[in-house]
């Protein structure tokens, strides 16, 4: 694990919550100078502590009023069956997340697909291309609360 300083968290959080912001503004808040944020942005994605900077869209603008969370028991907890599984998850792009989980459920799946009909098709393209002991789904009926930015404390410890 990376030990970040609190110079490091603000411009985290900062990050996390507008990546598109100047760096003249992502400086400013960190108490820095351009050229020294932009050198410590450039450390944060080379250790891996930034992963990537993307834009959030809207799933239903966008075509995808379904969010389904999809819980899967696994037949049998081999590595080819894992791999299957894997190839499987990969292969199918409204398949949004996939956790390996530990308790009741061995996976868990976040779906966004546009209707009832496309999540049936979804099962049947993830059932037919491996087999699963149990799939249990939820559908989200309404989001309360989202968000990418992780909790950073940027308080000065």
């Amino acid at each position: 694990m990376t030990a970040l300083d609190l110079i490091d968290r603000k411009i985290v959080a900062e990050l996390m919550e507008d990546a598109t912001q100047p760096i003249a503004r992502i400086a400013d808040r960190a108490g820095l100078s351009q050229t020294p944020a932009w050198k410590r942005i450039q450390k944060l994605e080379t250790t891996g502590v930034i992963t990537r900077r993307v834009a959030l869209a809207d799933p239903a603008k966008l075509g995808f009023g379904l969010t389904v969370f999809v819980g899967i028991e696994a037949p049998d907890h081999s590595a080819e069956w894992r791999e299957a599984f894997l190839a499987a998850v990969e292969s199918i792009p409204e398949i949004m997340e996939s956790w390996r989980m530990a308790g009741e459920m061995d996976y868990l799946l976040r779906v966004a697909v546009p209707d009832m009909a496309a999540y049936d098709g979804l099962y049947k393209r993830l059932t037919d291309a491996v087999a699963i002991k149990n799939v249990t789904s939820h559908f989200a009926m309404e989001r309360m609360k989202f968000t990418t930015a992780y909790p950073v404390d940027v308080k000065n410890r």
